[in-house]
């Protein structure tokens, strides 16, 4: 598998239950675009991937204004639609 760094610099914080994929598998295709995982939301957070049941991380990510995607979003961004 070729690593890239299209998502150099950017963090994402993953939560709720992923329809496609497991959380860590979503995590290893971000870490293999140079990414980073955070278990908590931030100001520095880029990306929140929020699905089924997703909880606080949601509600924080809404009140610092971070960009929130839903599983087809995040795919697109990765190019796997």
């Amino acid at each position: 598998i070729n690593k890239t760094d299209e998502l150099a610099g950017k963090t994402f914080v993953l939560t709720g239950t992923l329809q496609n994929m497991t959380r860590d598998e979503a995590s290893d295709k971000i870490k293999l675009r140079g990414g980073k995982t955070s278990s908590s939301v931030s100001k520095n957070t880029s990306y929140v991937i929020a699905g089924v049941n997703a909880g606080s991380k949601l509600d924080k990510a809404e009140k610092l204004g971070v960009i929130i995607l839903n599983e087809d979003e995040f795919l697109k961004l990765l190019g796997e639609e």
